[in-house]
């Protein structure tokens, strides 16, 4: 069952800041950061990873969001979006590109995972054409078929369907494990098949039969 903290920003804790062991301070995002996370995603649709958001959906939504500021600037985000009960989703995870050195994304990550985790999904799982990076945070690269949620949330609606270019990555919550040293532990015991699959992608496109 989802949380307070996932789903109603009310209840959760007002924007408090978190310093990580990177240069990144990380807090959740609110509705008035909800302009300069829309830029921040619009200014990298460029390079193609990314799927475009509407201004207003990501003010609705602000409270999924988790920014990385530097000082007070935004210069990364990511949303949890559950699609279901028991299945929730990393989107519009993004940092950019004078800021992707500071190790800001796995953090992103690691927090969404800790998130996801204490709102009681039991899965997370993303959408993305560089699965190596999320093979190396301890997810494992996953058939499509795996997460129907997805396909029937947003997939089979989508202009890309079939056409993507990108590969399911799955994590399971109940081996994540607390985040240690920065990473979550389930990064560093990847299991073979994670570590192997790598070397054997397979395009979403070539699984949606």
């Amino acid at each position: 069952m989802t949380s307070a903290l996932a789903l109603h920003p009310h209840r959760a804790a007002a924007a408090t800041r978190v310093r990580t062991s990177g240069p990144a301070t990380l807090r959740q995002a609110t509705p008035d950061d909800a302009r300069a996370i829309h830029d921040l995603i619009a200014a990298h649709l460029d390079e193609g990873h990314l799927l475009p958001r509407h201004l207003g959906e990501v003010s609705l939504h602000a409270h999924r969001f988790v920014v990385a500021l530097d000082e007070e600037e935004i210069v990364g985000c990511a949303d949890l979006a559950p699609l279901s009960r028991t299945v929730a989703e990393v989107r519009s995870l993004v940092v950019s590109r004078s800021a992707r050195s500071s190790g800001a994304g796995g953090q992103l990550v690691d927090v969404l995972l800790a998130r996801a985790a204490q709102a009681g999904f039991e899965r997370l799982c993303a959408f993305t054409h560089a699965p190596a990076y999320f093979v190396r945070l301890g997810f494992s690269i996953v058939p499509h078929q795996w997460l129907p949620e997805k396909v029937s949330t947003d997939c089979g609606t989508c202009a890309l369907f079939r056409r993507c270019g990108q590969y399911a990555v799955m994590v399971s919550l109940d081996t994540a494990g607390p985040p240690e040293g920065g990473h979550h532990r389930r990064a560093r015991q990847s299991s073979t098949f994670a570590k192997a699959s790598v070397d054997r992608c397979v395009p979403l496109a070539s699984l949606h039969g």
